[in-house]
């Protein structure tokens, strides 16, 4: 058995991560140190109420990666996992990291599609960026028939590994302003997590600013360009009734409204996410 405590050095690796302001430290050094051992992190928790050790090879390699993560790189981009709801979707350099608020705002497409009545309902992703958000709705609505488009080539590669054998899902490199011309009028759901950060407000985090794309970021001077455009593409993808959701920032809701609003969108509302932010509005296709 080694001699060095695996407590000792995940407990190390917490503080020099809160030393350098990453948010939830032990948290992260919990995950490395699952990564580098190919366990999970409540093994890891176990282990270390145990007293297990570690061996020198297995300490040099969380070192390695805790190294990375001080530099305020991903986590997701070093253990190259991100998870997302039920599934654990492969990400690194060129694609958005998905994250957790995302996870209830997919839950009105999931929801949406399995309330349709129909026998193969049709749900789009404009922009999945991952395929975290077409993967929900494929898996979790294995009737449905679910198409995704990607624009920027990197990340459409991150998304083909991600949905690669699921037989309900068709993914395409396209631009969101003209994809599936083939489906317009039959959807019962489009779904985007859209660039919607205004050009100027260049993001607090470091792992946002200087990791995540800017294609999946920057949205413009408001920040709604891309918003603009997803209104008038849904409009025509979607049958009368169908579902639009759109998530954005938490300050954004109110001008969503109104661009949806003028374009002819019925019944358009905002929705908070689990810290009572703003998160995502809907509106149905007249």
């Amino acid at each position: 058995m080694s001699d060095i405590s695996l407590a000792a050095v995940v407990r190390t690796a917490a503080q020099r991560l809160a030393d350098v302001g990453v948010p939830d430290p032990l948290v992260d050094a919990e995950l490395l140190a699952a990564h580098v051992l190919g366990r999970r992190r409540g093994e890891v928790q176990a282990a270390i109420v145990r007293g297990d050790g570690i061996d020198d090879a297995a300490a040099s390699a969380l070192d390695a990666a805790v190294v990375r993560r001080a530099a305020r790189e991903p986590l997701q981009h070093i253990t190259g996992t991100a998870p997302f709801r039920h599934l654990e979707l492969a990400v690194g350099p060129g694609v958005f990291v998905p994250r957790p608020e995302t996870e209830t705002v997919v839950q009105y497409a999931i929801d949406a599609l399995v309330n349709s009545g129909e026998p193969a309902p049709i749900g789009i992703d404009l922009g999945t960026g991952s395929g975290a958000i077409a993967l929900a709705m494929a898996t979790e609505v294995p009737h449905a028939r679910i198409f995704a488009a990607e624009l920027s080539e990197d990340a459409h590669a991150w998304a083909s590994r991600n949905v690669e054998g699921v037989d309900n899902l068709t993914l395409v490199l396209s631009d969101l302003r003209d994809a599936f011309p083939e489906l317009d009028g039959t959807a019962s759901v489009v779904i985007s997590n859209p660039p919607y950060v205004p050009d100027a407000a260049i993001p607090r985090d470091p792992e946002v600013r200087l990791f995540d794309p800017a294609m999946a970021l920057y949205g413009g001077e408001d920040g709604l360009d891309i918003v603009r455009v997803l209104s008038g593409r849904a409009l025509r993808l979607l049958r009368p009734g169908g579902l639009l959701v759109i998530e954005h920032g938490e300050l954004q809701g109110g001008s969503i409204r109104e661009i949806l609003t003028v374009d002819g969108w019925r019944a358009t509302a905002t929705h908070r996410d689990l810290t009572l932010r703003d998160r995502a509005t809907t509106a149905i296709r007249p």
